[in-house]
């Protein structure tokens, strides 16, 4: 009998697996509802949902393994990392979906929640201010109009599988919706600078890449507290305190 593997859980959602099959528990329905829809429209390898019965997504194992992890060096080919810039690519393309995703929150929201997190940050010790400061300035590069294009909205690399030198599946798109093409491509390479150069050249366009760079620090700096009150450590090795003391 095929044993249950917790893959992920917190307060908000769990996700288990059993056999070649995911089960994803959410306390938000209607975040299970925008990853249904977003894996019907993307134009991109999805995973197979098998059944999706509230507050559950039953949905099938993706062949591959993931593109890497945060924290740890890719093994995937430069190839295999320009295949990933070609298949958001043609996930921009795309017609819009009808919702706006993580990746499209106004300028003027994220500059309040920017505001709020590097407060946050230094009045409780958690980063040192210099720190915080610097990254907040390279973050505001990434406070500028964009045209929306379908995003993916959470797509990192270890949401990406890939065989060989092909993406078999993209997974986890609760995300999802119109919002800023540039976010995606800074989420892919978060703690992976080395590997922009062949996820740009896969996407085939002019792209501003300080703004790629701005949305690390913006990232990293909204993300650190989130992971510190849901149990995850953002200072482990590579990660997102790693990645802030990297702009330094």
């Amino acid at each position: 009998m095929d044993e249950v593997k917790l893959v992920v859980a917190h307060s908000e959602r769990a996700t288990l697996r059993v056999g070649d099959v995911f089960l994803k528990v959410d306390a938000d329905q209607a975040r299970l509802a925008v990853e249904v829809e977003a894996m019907a429209l993307a134009p991109v390898p999805t995973p197979e949902v098998l059944w999706h019965k509230p507050p559950v997504l039953a949905i099938a194992a993706v062949q591959g393994t993931a593109l890497g992890h945060l924290g740890e060096p890719s093994t995937a080919s430069p190839a295999a990392w320009a295949a990933a810039g070609a298949t958001v690519r043609k996930l921009h393309d795309a017609p819009l979906p009808p919702r706006t995703g993580r990746a499209g929150r106004g300028v003027d929201e994220l500059a309040a929640e920017l505001e709020v997190e590097c407060e946050w940050l230094v009045t409780n010790g958690v980063l040192p201010a210099d720190l915080v400061t610097r990254n907040r300035d390279v973050a505001e590069a990434a406070l500028r109009p964009w045209a929306p294009v379908f995003t993916h909205g959470d797509l990192q690399v270890d949401h990406v599988f890939v065989k060989g030198d092909g993406i078999t599946g993209i997974i986890d798109w609760s995300e999802a919706g119109q919002g800023d093409a540039l976010f995606d491509l800074a989420i892919l390479t978060l703690g992976h600078p080395e590997r922009l150069g062949d996820v740009v050249a896969g996407y085939g366009a002019d792209v501003d890449l300080d703004v790629i760079r701005a949305w690390w620090s913006m990232r990293s700096l909204l993300n650190v507290r989130w992971l510190v009150e849901h149990g995850f450590d953002p200072f482990a090795p590579g990660c997102e305190v790693d990645v802030l003391r990297s702009r330094l």
